[in-house]
């Protein structure tokens, strides 16, 4: 079911041309900017992984993998839904020091994703991962961490505006940090995303932290995978988006689990049937580095910086009749 919603009046700055030009321009100056404050190296990364290594991302839980069989091995391969475990195995795998990282390109197929002007079952990120000390597990370095990955977007949106004048997205440098308790408790009678869309339309740049355990309401905030962020260590980078006029998020992030935070999560999720996995085995037997990482939306941030309505503006996707026909009668042109 499409849930397309089309702003007033809307109409893109820039032509499909320049939108091409601005996209490629967005995309390698942040990445440059990216790697530069947090100490990261490119790598290549992998589009499918075997489903027995419990590699892939697990999202919610109950999203479907593309699984193909391989003619010639002896096992089938799944779409990865993001590469958030296997950054940290890499991370182990190339013997990465303390304090250096790695970031990659992610493509994913989420064939179960709703449509609307976020959501795509196309799925583009900067996917990155950074080796970590213990001491740096707690909130502090989170939030350091935070504020380089959100400088860097405002540093590549003023530059991008300093090429396409005609741009006028302004981003707020300035994050305010809050819990999902917090907002619960600020809008307890709103939903986890009303929540958002009060708290960003106030403060225009947030960080929603402590993502995936319960609220004191028995309701999560949103759903997150057991093993790999610490949901007290986590949270999702939001912005205010004036063009659609709702909170817009354009990164999830978090110091991964140790030990400890596995054990736990994966009980409370009831998932320690995953012990035996690769992955989490050598998690558990304390093999594993480590780490804080996330993922940046690419079609996200390129979005927001274009002031574009729909995610179809800056990617290629397939999409249902009724997103096309609400587009094309609001002169939204779908690459």
């Amino acid at each position: 079911m499409s849930k397309t919603i089309i702003p007033k009046n809307y109409c893109s700055v820039l032509s499909l041309y320049e939108t091409q030009t601005a996209i490629g321009i967005i995309k390698r100056t942040f990445e440059d900017k990216l790697s530069a404050a947090l100490n990261l190296k490119r790598v290549s990364a992998p589009l499918f992984v075997e489903p027995s290594t419990g590699l892939n991302d697990d999202l919610n839980g109950i999203e479907r993998a593309v699984v193909f069989d391989i003619a010639h091995a002896e096992a089938d391969g799944a779409v990865v839904h993001s590469l958030a475990k296997w950054k940290r195995y890499a991370l182990y795998k190339y013997n990465f020091p303390v304090g250096e990282g790695i970031y990659t390109d992610m493509n994913a197929i989420r064939r179960d994703e709703e449509m609307d002007n976020l959501h795509s079952i196309y799925v583009d990120q900067w996917d990155w991962e950074k080796v970590i000390t213990q001491k740096q597990r707690d909130i502090d370095f989170l939030k350091s961490v935070v504020r380089a990955e959100v400088k860097a977007m405002c540093e590549t949106n003023a530059y991008i505006k300093q090429l396409f004048p005609q741009l006028t997205i302004e981003l707020c440098e300035d994050v305010t940090f809050i819990t999902t308790q917090e907002l619960e408790d600020l809008y307890p009678d709103l939903t986890p995303k009303e929540r958002e869309n009060a708290h960003a339309k106030k403060h225009k740049t947030i960080f929603v932290m402590k993502i995936g355990g319960l609220l004191e309401s028995g309701i999560r905030h949103d759903g997150r995978a057991p093993d790999y962020d610490d949901w007290e260590l986590n949270g999702d980078i939001v912005f205010w988006n004036d063009v659609l006029g709702m909170a817009f998020e354009v990164s999830s992030m978090g110091i991964r689990v140790d030990k400890a935070a596995l054990e736990k999560q994966l009980k409370e999720a009831n998932a320690e049937n995953r012990k035996t996995m690769m992955f989490h085995s050598l998690l558990l037997n304390d093999t594993l580095p480590l780490t804080i990482g996330g993922g940046i939306g690419q079609s996200r941030l390129c979005m927001l910086l274009l002031g574009k309505a729909h995610v179809g503006e800056v990617q290629a996707s397939i999409w249902n009749n009724e997103t096309k026909e609400a587009c094309s009668a609001a002169g939204i042109e779908l690459l």
